[in-house]
């Protein structure tokens, strides 16, 4: 098992490496607005697990996954030319839900405090009343 350092330093350095290709390498449309938002490598390093998110509805996202697994094998190869191991990890490719999780949740939070100014309207920002120990 390696250790954290050089794991952290091979997740950042295969996130860079397959953020390029992506970005610069692969002549399809589809790769446009893909993201990897995290890369996690199992501790022999034999998997790299890439989560990426798109924008877009269900469909892109469809697409971009067609789109990854396809291109995996030329990404990996890439990857494999920057890394100095005698085995490179295998790119598993995983969708990255958390955006959009978070932006329901920041609605939500929103729509929480909305209620509450209805509530109160003093509260959150606005002018608090004086209190009793003051002058």
């Amino acid at each position: 098992m390696a250790n954290e350092r050089t794991m952290a330093r091979l997740c950042a350095r295969i996130q860079e490496r397959a953020a390029h290709c992506l970005q610069f390498e692969l002549n399809d449309p589809r790769a446009t607005f893909i993201t990897i938002t995290r890369v996690e490598i199992s501790s022999d390093l034999s998997l790299a697990t890439l989560h990426w998110s798109v924008l877009g509805d269900e469909a892109e996202r469809n697409k971009a996954a067609r789109l990854l697994e396809h291109a995996s094998g030329f990404i990996q190869r890439q990857v494999g030319s920057v890394l100095s191991m005698r085995r490179i990890p295998r790119l598993r490719w995983q969708h990255d839900d958390s955006l959009e999780q978070a932006a329901g949740l920041d609605a939500l939070i929103k729509e929480a405090r909305q209620r509450d100014r209805a509530i109160n309207p003093a509260a959150d920002g606005g002018e608090a009343p004086p209190r009793a120990d003051q002058d």
